[in-house]
């Protein structure tokens, strides 16, 4: 396992406390991982996403989608109707899968569809008015602003 000294990013950022969290599990995970199902993930836009996961044989009952705490989970139960079926090669892999993803802040889940063996799953971030960037106003010392009111002392 490699040790990461992360002291100079924290020189230049300011609540991104998480940050070594996040990488310690993306390291920690990248071992031995699962690649089934494969997925894309892609940007449609500035502040949208779509992971398209194949799913082939599977069908929308056998599919869950959820969001819980930040991460959005992927999972697929069948039920085993090819009990009678005899295959000479079976090359389509139709075995249960929990895939998750970790969301940034404010990304949340728009919408899901299922076709031609694709699950699509489309993803916005929606930043709070609040916390948009937003211009603020500099005076002088000099200068009094009109719409100030007026300190009293209070006895």
């Amino acid at each position: 396992m490699r040790n990461f000294d992360l002291t100079p990013l924290y020189r230049a950022t300011v609540g991104f406390d998480q940050i070594a969290d996040l990488m310690d599990r993306a390291l920690a995970n990248d071992v031995g991982q699962n690649t089934y199902p494969p997925y894309n993930i892609e940007k449609t836009a500035d502040d949208a996403w779509r992971i398209s996961i194949a799913v082939a044989g599977f069908s929308d009952d056998d599919l869950s989608i959820e969001v819980k705490d930040r991460s959005l989970h992927v999972t697929a139960r069948r039920g085993e109707d090819d009990s009678n079926r005899t295959y000479l090669h079976r090359g389509i892999a139709t075995r249960a899968f929990e895939r998750r993803f970790h969301l940034a802040d404010h990304v949340r889940v728009t919408g899901a569809s299922h076709e031609n063996g694709m699950l699509h799953i489309d993803l916005t971030r929606e930043v709070p008015e609040a916390l948009k960037p937003r211009r603020i106003a500099i005076t002088s010392a000099g200068r009094t602003n009109a719409n100030l009111v007026e300190q009293k002392s209070v006895n």
